[in-house]
């Protein structure tokens, strides 16, 4: 891999204020961004995953370096493409919606899935798993937005989904938690009551009995515009990209 050059050191809330302003780009000194991210992320009490979503494997490998080890991506293949070539004791995680049919590129190495919207995803990420004899770590996505584009169980959903004998079944999958994302909206009282309704919902099926495949331990909610709400309302993993990275790279 070739050695990275720095970028200069633009402080993040100078970068967020100037990038606001007629939609100009600028270099980030990703190091920066990520100790800064890393150092408040964990005062609150969560873990920070890096979005690469569309960014090239040198702009990840400069967060690495960093101290980075936790990677968000969107989509299957850009994953699979990036962990074939940065280091790995990468911690990849899939935060973007998943189809059935490529679950088997992921399968062999993702750390965590947090976008599991269906039973029939359950029952595919367990059967690829079987094949290659891996438990596969995973969050339902809880559908916790007033907007229809958002996938996710609904919250009665999610309750009979951790009820049923079925779900005991699937052992090569293993439920860490929930994850959801807020409504993409200016108004922050908004965005923390559904925050903390998907921590309620967290908490109640962490009370109930469950199947050993299932372990509560994990809640994911948070991006850029909305992770300290997502963090003050019991967050434990946030996914932040372009605070970190800048603006994504078009594709």
């Amino acid at each position: 891999m070739p050695f990275l050059s720095r970028v200069p050191n633009i402080a993040i809330v100078w970068f967020q204020r100037e990038a606001a302003i007629g939609g100009l780009r600028y270099k980030m000194d990703i190091k920066n961004n990520i100790n800064l991210f890393n150092r408040e992320v964990t005062r609150l009490g969560g873990r920070l995953i890096a979005v690469g979503k569309t960014h090239p494997p040198e702009k990840l490998l400069e967060a690495y370096q960093a101290g980075q080890r936790i990677f968000g991506e969107n989509k299957v293949q850009e994953m699979t493409g990036k962990y074939e070539v940065l280091p790995k004791d990468i911690a990849w995680h899939m935060i973007g919606h998943l189809q059935s049919n490529k679950v088997k590129f992921i399968a062999p190495f993702v750390a965590l899935i947090h976008s599991v919207d269906s039973f029939r995803l359950m029952e595919e990420i367990h059967k690829q798993g079987k094949k290659i004899g891996r438990i596969v770590p995973c969050l339902l996505q809880a559908h916790i937005a007033q907007e229809e584009t958002k996938f996710g169980f609904g919250e009665s959903e999610l309750y009979s989904v951790m009820e049923s004998p079925m779900t005991s079944e699937l052992g090569f999958l293993r439920i860490e938690g929930l994850m959801g994302m807020a409504s993409l909206t200016e108004d922050k009282e908004k965005i923390r009551s559904e925050f903390r309704h998907l921590k309620t919902i967290f908490q109640i099926l962490a009370t109930r009995k469950r199947p050993a495949n299932i372990m509560m331990t994990e809640l994911s909610m948070g991006m850029s515009s909305d992770y300290k709400i997502a963090l003050q309302e019991g967050s434990t993993l946030v996914r932040i990209g372009t605070a970190i990275f800048g603006e994504r790279d078009s594709q």
